[in-house]
């Protein structure tokens, strides 16, 4: 489910409106495009919606992370299924999906501490990129040259 999509200009010019937009949508939420080059659009969302948001995020971190650290079977299975989350590690040898897994708990771990998703965000993407290298044979090549 999408939230609807207003341009910046209709939140200074009919702000009631699109407060209005933000109560009715399911998403409790607005996205505000804008224009411009290198500029993001921003998301309108109620405080009520984005506690809950946080909330889930928050629990399903902590369930998952006290599983990875008290059961074994859940650390082997993690990695087994970690394909279905992230497709890409397909393309990753087998050391550096496990290690991909080790450093994404310990990442989710610290990243939760200070309710921040930005460094488990980087982590992913990161690690995508080592997976865009393992995929394109002639990349690889290239950036294990020496020099220029």
């Amino acid at each position: 489910m999408s939230a609807p999509e207003v341009n910046f200009s209709d939140l200074s010019n009919k702000p009631l409106a699109v407060v209005g937009q933000v109560e009715r949508s399911a998403t409790r939420s607005v996205r505000i495009r804008r224009r411009g080059k290198d500029v993001q659009d921003l998301v309108l969302v109620t405080e009520e919606r984005a506690a809950q948001v946080t909330e889930v995020v928050t629990a399903t971190t902590r369930m998952f992370l006290a599983l990875m650290e008290h059961d074994d079977v859940a650390r082997t299975l993690a990695t087994e299924v970690v394909p279905a989350a992230f497709p890409w590690v397909r393309f990753l040898p087998k050391e550096d999906v496990q290690a991909f897994v080790v450093e994404l708990v310990e990442t989710l771990a610290a990243a939760e501490s200070l309710r921040n998703p930005a460094p488990v965000a980087n982590l992913v993407a990161a690690w995508r990129h080592t997976a865009e290298v393992h995929a394109d044979p002639a990349l690889a090549e290239i950036l294990q040259r020496d020099g220029d």
